[in-house]
């Protein structure tokens, strides 16, 4: 065997699959080994090749497992070696050692032992490329990344990332949006796991950490902790509120994240242009915290139940439907962001005064006229 030539083919091909050499090198010699035991060995035996790079030389060993056969409830004539026979081989041997007893390089392999090496090396590469796939995009967990729309599989979106496809499912689209082959767009990677097939990825566009993300690449602010989304609160197609609240005092967090003439905001309203977005001022103080919340609506008066963390929440009647919104959006986005649950309600008193100013405006007219 040319093992010169063999380390050169070792290097290109792991170039090729962009794998280190090591991982590469370990395929063919876990392949050197089946080959070996199924043209010269037995099935059952233990045959393992090791490729010596400095001296350019192949060693072929076997290995037997020293066993105690009196707890062994089976036993691998190919594999297992009692402690008695051990010791014919390695004078100190115990229950738990390996044996190695090197078996004579050969220089040719028939035709069935080199499709089993092709066999051995193709399957090994591929568990290799899917484990170095893995590692690369756990590290794109809970980030955003580029990609493009592969194709559509009937409800869910198949997605090219490049190396690898992702799969957008039906709860992890935005709503209303329409999906084409070849579409570029930005998704959130919502989980890597490993899977008998290689990498599972499953990326979102609706969940509220897509926003986030979207944020964080447009204000540097975010990113160094000057400014910090303190929550979210999101209809995916339709509308969200974020609360911003800043670390530094010089800085205006709202007016930051917003950006000069809307410019950062408006870059994230491109990618989900049927999405309105809402940037209040978070505050310590519930009253002012769901007061900004429940912008542009104007509020009265608010009254708590801490217990049960509830508040109630007047209006005058022109700003009810202002404060609850579209079918009762404002306040449901307003609530889930602030944690408390928001009862709006018609400031009645207002009413009663404005009634009572009415008569006596018309009371005035008809002594007039008399």
């Amino acid at each position: 065997m040319q093992i010169g030539e063999f380390l050169s083919a070792i290097k290109m091909l792991a170039e090729e699959k962009g794998l280190e050499e090591s991982v590469v090198m370990e395929a063919v010699e876990s392949a050197l080994g089946a080959a070996y035991r199924k043209d010269y060995g037995k099935s059952g035996q233990i045959i393992k090749a090791k490729i010596d790079t400095a001296k350019n030389t192949l060693k072929i060993w076997r290995v037997y497992n020293v066993i105690d056969e009196n707890e062994q409830e089976s036993i691998n004539e190919e594999a297992d070696l009692t402690v008695e026979q051990a010791k014919k081989i390695k004078k100190d041997a115990k229950v738990g050692d390996e044996i190695e007893v090197e078996l004579e390089s050969k220089q040719d392999f028939g035709r069935v032992a080199a499709q089993t090496a092709k066999q051995v090396i193709i399957q090994k590469l591929r568990e290799a490329e899917r484990d170095v796939l893995y590692r690369e995009f756990k590290t794109k967990e809970n980030k955003i990344i580029n990609s493009s729309v592969q194709r559509l599989e009937g409800q869910n979106v198949i997605i090219d990332l490049n190396k690898i496809n992702g799969m957008m499912l039906p709860n992890d689209q935005i709503p209303g949006e329409r999906y084409y082959t070849g579409q570029r767009l930005k998704v959130w990677v919502s989980e890597v796991e490993e899977s008998n097939r290689g990498p599972r990825i499953l990326v979102s566009r609706s969940r509220s950490e897509f926003i986030l993300g979207l944020f964080a690449q447009e204000v540097p602010e975010i990113e160094s902790g000057s400014i910090e989304i303190a929550g979210i609160s999101r209809e995916a197609g339709s509308r969200t509120k974020i609360a911003v609240k800043s670390n530094d005092e010089n800085l205006d967090p709202v007016g930051s994240v917003v950006g000069q003439r809307g410019t950062r905001v408006q870059a994230v309203l491109s990618e989900i242009p049927n999405e309105k977005i809402d940037i209040i001022l978070y505050d310590e103080d519930p009253e002012v915290y769901i007061t900004n919340a429940l912008s542009p609506a104007k509020i009265q008066k608010i009254k708590f139940n801490k217990k049960e963390k509830i508040a109630k929440i007047w209006v005058d009647d022109d700003q009810l439907s202002l404060a609850i919104g579209r079918g009762g959006q404002n306040v449901r986005l307003a609530s889930k962001l602030t944690g408390w649950t928001l009862d709006i309600v018609k400031d009645e008193k207002k009413d009663d005064q404005k009634t009572k100013t009415d008569d006596e405006i018309t009371g005035e007219e008809a002594d007039q006229n008399e």
